[in-house]
């Protein structure tokens, strides 16, 4: 069951039974259980009111955005930058930030909502973009790479790979991609939509084959590493603890 989910819930029930105990209902008073779970109320609102609308904690499970995010990174995401939304339903109540190139983005996956992806940003609703020998053009302008060394993230998380930064004339970070061709495509970005990449240009599951991201689908921007964990990993759990993401 979606945590989500389970968090209203607990937080309605605690709050049902701190209301019958407000109004004198005897009978609830006598149970120590049902005082405890009632005096829970106020936590469990403030967390719920601070996961729905302010900040909320992600895993990254999937190597798609290596080098920015590694298998095993916890994740901070705004959860106001793109608009207030309720719970659950992701309707936008209070409208806020749009996206901009070169945002990490939390959103709903298109194809089935109930899974939440990461990717970043690189072309916004109107937007021409072309993908040229694993290059990107957005509305003309290159979006400029450059081959840079290795690094420890690199060598331990990206294989054969070759690390570059790309940079958007606004922002820049790295990626990372094999030197095998790929397939050159152009598109149109429909409006109220947003194309979107995972840094792992050879090992990410975009919008090169689902499509943009719709406008509603969008939970927030992410921010901060806040907690590293991966066994399997040769990173220490302090090695990317408050690192941000650009």
């Amino acid at each position: 069951m979606d945590f989500t989910l389970l968090l209203i819930l607990a937080t309605f029930i605690s709050g049902l039974l701190l209301l019958l105990i407000k109004i004198d209902n005897q009978n609830i008073k006598n149970f120590e259980s049902i005082n405890f779970i009632a005096s829970l109320f106020p936590i469990l609102f403030f967390v719920l009111i601070i996961r729905s609308f302010i900040v909320e904690p992600y895993r990254i499970p999937s190597g798609s955005m290596i080098p920015t995010l590694l298998v095993g990174d916890f994740i901070l995401v705004k959860k106001y930058e793109y608009g207030l939304k309720l719970p659950l339903t992701n309707y936008t109540l209070i409208e806020n930030e749009n996206p901009k190139y070169g945002d990490v983005i939390v959103f709903q996956y298109p194809q089935d909502k109930n899974i939440n992806y990461i990717k970043r940003v690189i072309a916004l609703p109107g937007d021409s973009i072309e993908y040229i020998n694993k290059e990107i053009f957005v509305n003309g302008e290159k979006y400029k790479q450059t081959l840079i060394k290795s690094n420890n993230i690199f060598e331990n998380n990206s294989y054969n790979n070759m690390l570059f930064t790309e940079t958007n004339n606004i922002k820049e970070y790295k990626i990372t991609k094999d030197p095998n061709p790929g397939q050159n495509f152009t598109y149109i970005v429909p409006k109220n939509t947003y194309f979107v990449l995972g840094d792992n240009r050879d090992n990410s599951n975009d919008s090169r084959y689902w499509g943009p991201v719709p406008k509603q689908n969008l939970i927030g921007k992410a921010f901060m590493i806040w907690m590293f964990w991966n066994s399997n990993s040769s990173h220490s759990v302090l090695d990317r603890i408050g690192l941000p993401i650009d």
